[in-house]
């Protein structure tokens, strides 16, 4: 018997919620620049949507126009709690108040930065010292206001020096007291790198992850940048999420967040939900 395309939607939704209420998992959230495209045409229903998913933690940051109090009031509604918020890094050197004024406002506990800023694809051993200065001093500021601070790498910080990578640099001049890291699994397999041994590498320096798999056969690069289009449904490209999955339950990451930047994201992300759901 063939189903309508209605009844195949709502069984596919119902799979989605039988599997996030029986599995033992962490719970897998949402980063919303997934939907940004979404947000420009309907805030209200892309949170709804949202909610269709069965997620209820999300990465982001920001009220898309809205006072934060009828913004609050539209992630309670829609029973969705923001995790982290997004800071920008000469805002970060300048003064991290605003951002954890941000984040306390919306009672996320992390403050994440998602790139250092450099000139065209040139990333250097100067750009990282500067940043471990950044780092350093604004995670003592956050960290005793009761939160955390992280940094997102975007792949070029994976270039040699020395007998490492620049990453490794990053790592070891600063303090896990006061800084830690939000991998992104895409942007670690993007450069050359391997997602599993940078999680065994340095298994207390990643407190979140992002969620993000990469067509088979795309080339590697150094520089940070990727075809948007090249993000794949998680489990169908080359960047091995269930070996991932299997280390970063182990070493104790708690947040994960599903972050597809491409045209399909709506279509993609319950797909996305399914695998992770399944994996054991």
């Amino acid at each position: 018997m063939k189903l309508s395309p209605i009844i195949r939607i709502t069984c596919f939704y119902l799979m989605i919620s039988f599997l996030s209420q029986t599995i033992s998992a962490q719970e897998i959230g949402l980063q919303l620049y997934s939907l940004r495209e979404q947000f420009k045409k309907d805030v209200p229903g892309t949170y709804a949507l949202i909610k269709s998913w069965n997620i209820h933690e999300i990465e982001g940051g920001g009220t898309n126009g809205m006072s934060m109090e009828e913004y609050k009031k539209l992630l309670a509604d829609n029973n969705l709690k923001m995790v982290s918020v997004g800071v920008d890094f000469d805002q970060l050197a300048k003064d991290p108040q605003p951002a954890i004024d941000e984040a306390k406002a919306f009672g996320a506990k992390y403050i994440v930065c998602f790139w250092i800023p450099h000139k065209d694809t040139t990333f250097t051993i100067d750009d990282i010292k500067k940043a471990v200065d950044v780092f350093n001093t604004a995670g003592k500021i956050i960290q005793a206001s009761g939160l955390s601070l992280c940094y997102h790498p975007h792949g070029y910080e994976f270039r040699p020096y020395e007998s490492g990578t620049l990453f490794d640099y990053l790592v070891q001049q600063t303090d896990a007291k006061y800084f830690n890291f939000e991998m992104d699994v895409f942007w670690v397999k993007n450069p050359g790198q391997d997602p599993v041994a940078l999680l065994k590498k340095y298994p207390n320096r990643f407190l979140l992850l992002h969620l993000k798999d990469r067509k088979p056969g795309t080339q590697d690069n150094q520089n940070g940048t990727a075809d948007e289009e090249s993000n794949v449904v998680l489990g169908q490209g080359d960047v091995n999420i269930a070996a991932i999955m299997k280390e970063a339950k182990k070493i104790g990451v708690q947040h994960y967040f599903i972050e597809d930047e491409s045209s399909r994201s709506v279509q993609q992300i319950p797909e996305s939900l399914v695998y992770l759901h399944q994996l054991k």
